[in-house]
């Protein structure tokens, strides 16, 4: 029997959540002192509300290594942990944390545990956890798995074009010239993750619309056998907009498969409302 732990940076489907072989570990948000868990009780609009009239930035906090070690001790003989890039978080440095003392405790023959940096965010985690549970319904060992998805990392692409570039600039993601400039002209920045997970801009264009049919533009350019591969979307509450990538992808490529999921809290925050990011 397998486990796969995504931390909620990572969207689960409908399908995903009630299937049992996921889990999700919660990190926090924190905005004017009031403490927000990032589970199902997530209120995306209340959120969202809040974070359009605070005048500070919110600020998250990883999961603690108590959550995923809860969650080790469960049946399993295999179990794989899948986190935000190290880079954004200390997510994956928990899950590690949490596997030393698992294996402190119990020792190492009783289970086997893999924490994965995403390098990504968002859905990039979401088709990580979905080519760990391909992997292993095909018969592959827990090794080959670790193998094959590690690879499938490194070959990974993550894009996204915000509507405001507040909270990555609050946060400091950005410069404030650069978001100030940005927001100023109604430039949108294509953006997207470097190979070692931290974020990087490859573009730019007026408008949203221009800047979503570059960020396209951008992906196909560089993804190869676009047939044989999953692309998956997510949206911060705009569903329509999601829609409209979709359909424009659709125009120029054949994928596997497209997934769309609406963000989760995390992805919410550096989002914000009426963002778009797509990994494949």
């Amino acid at each position: 029997m397998y486990k796969i732990i995504i931390d909620s940076c990572g969207e689960l489907t409908e399908a995903l959540k009630s299937d049992g072989h996921f889990k999700n570990v919660p990190l926090e948000i924190e905005i004017d002192g009031q403490r927000i868990v990032d589970d199902e009780t997530f209120d995306q609009l209340s959120f969202l509300k809040k974070v359009k009239e605070s005048p500070s930035a919110p600020k998250s906090s990883c999961p603690a290594p108590e959550s995923f070690l809860e969650l080790y001790k469960e049946e399993a003989d295999h179990i794989y942990v899948v986190t935000l890039s190290k880079e954004l978080s200390g997510s994956y440095n928990s899950a590690q944390l949490a596997k030393k003392l698992f294996t402190e405790e119990f020792g190492g023959a009783e289970k086997k545990i893999y924490v994965f940096n995403s390098r990504s965010a968002s859905v990039g985690e979401t088709l990580i956890g979905m080519k760990v549970q391909e992997c292993e319904e095909s018969g592959m060992t827990f090794e080959e798995t670790v193998e094959h998805v590690e690879r499938y990392i490194s070959e990974q692409r993550t894009y996204f074009v915000l509507e405001t570039l507040e909270t990555l600039r609050k946060n400091g993601r950005l410069s404030g010239l650069k978001a100030l400039a940005a927001s100023a002209l109604n430039i949108k920045p294509i953006m997207g993750s470097t190979p070692e997970g931290e974020i990087c801009q490859l573009g730019q264009a007026r408008g949203m619309n221009k800047a979503l049919k570059k960020m396209i533009q951008e992906m196909l350019a560089s993804v190869k056998n676009s047939e044989k591969r999953i692309l998956a979307i997510s949206h911060c509450n705009c569903p329509l907009r999601a829609k409209a990538v979709k359909e424009e992808l659709l125009k120029s490529a054949k994928f596997k498969d497209i997934v769309i999921a609406d963000t989760a809290g995390i992805s919410s925050m550096y989002a914000n409302d009426g963002g778009i990011i797509m990994v494949v």
